[in-house]
């Protein structure tokens, strides 16, 4: 597997927005200052990726794609990502794949962004790719964009999860009932067991109760 170094550059200045020509020449600037990050060699053999495409967009995430030409030592790539007319930058870089994809995350919605792919080997990088826009949905309008079978379908996945655990919970208090059952046998049992001996010694203590008692010696006889 690849060995990822993740690299985010935000340059928080002012919040107003760069206008014309000097917006321009910053959002240059700032590239030119990423791309002497991951250097292009004058004698480097690769060439710009091919074919960069935008994929799977959703309202906070994407997936990027390029091809590379044919015989290209390529060991790994280099990614920018900007927000349209925002002063922001994030930096991606992958070396030890041959993946020719990347998955864009932590996007905001309806919002456009630009891409640039470079391709990496151990002479160095490749010139960027031609910048490719694309722009996020808004979540109403992905949603609007189901169809009825898909949200049949995520419907019964949330009613099968539901239902999982409506099944748990009801298996819990069966097991807790039939062990308060069981509890409550078990000491039914013990009482009954000693009902028996109880009532022996109530009859045995009432039978004492109802003898009379002689005095000790003979009958006294009266005399005639």
């Amino acid at each position: 597997m690849g060995h990822a170094a993740w690299k985010d550059t935000l340059e928080e200045e002012d919040e107003e927005e760069a206008g014309g020509m000097f917006g321009s020449l910053w959002r240059s600037a700032v590239l030119l200052g990423f791309l002497c990050m991951s250097p292009v060699r004058a004698d480097s053999p690769l060439s710009a990726p091919l074919n960069v495409t935008i994929k799977e967009i959703e309202v906070n995430s994407a997936v990027v794609t390029w091809e590379t030409p044919e015989g290209d030592p390529v060991i790994g790539f280099a990614i920018t990502q900007q927000k349209k007319d925002v002063r922001m930058l994030r930096f991606i870089q992958e070396v030890n794949t041959t993946t020719r994809s990347c998955a864009l995350w932590g996007l905001d919605e309806d919002t456009e962004y630009i891409v640039h792919v470079q391709s990496i080997s151990m002479g160095g990088s490749s010139p960027p790719s031609e910048p490719v826009l694309f722009r996020t949905p808004k979540e109403s309008e992905k949603l609007a964009s189901k169809t009825p079978d898909e949200l049949t379908l995520e419907e019964m996945g949330e009613a099968a999860q539901l239902r999982a655990g409506e099944v748990i919970i009801i298996a819990v208090v069966l097991v807790m009932w039939a062990g308060v059952i069981a509890l409550f046998c078990r000491q039914y049992d013990i009482i009954k067991d000693n009902e028996p001996n109880n009532n022996k010694d109530k009859a045995k203590n009432s039978s004492e109760c109802s003898t009379p008692e002689h005095p000790q010696g003979g009958l006294l006889r009266s005399n005639v």
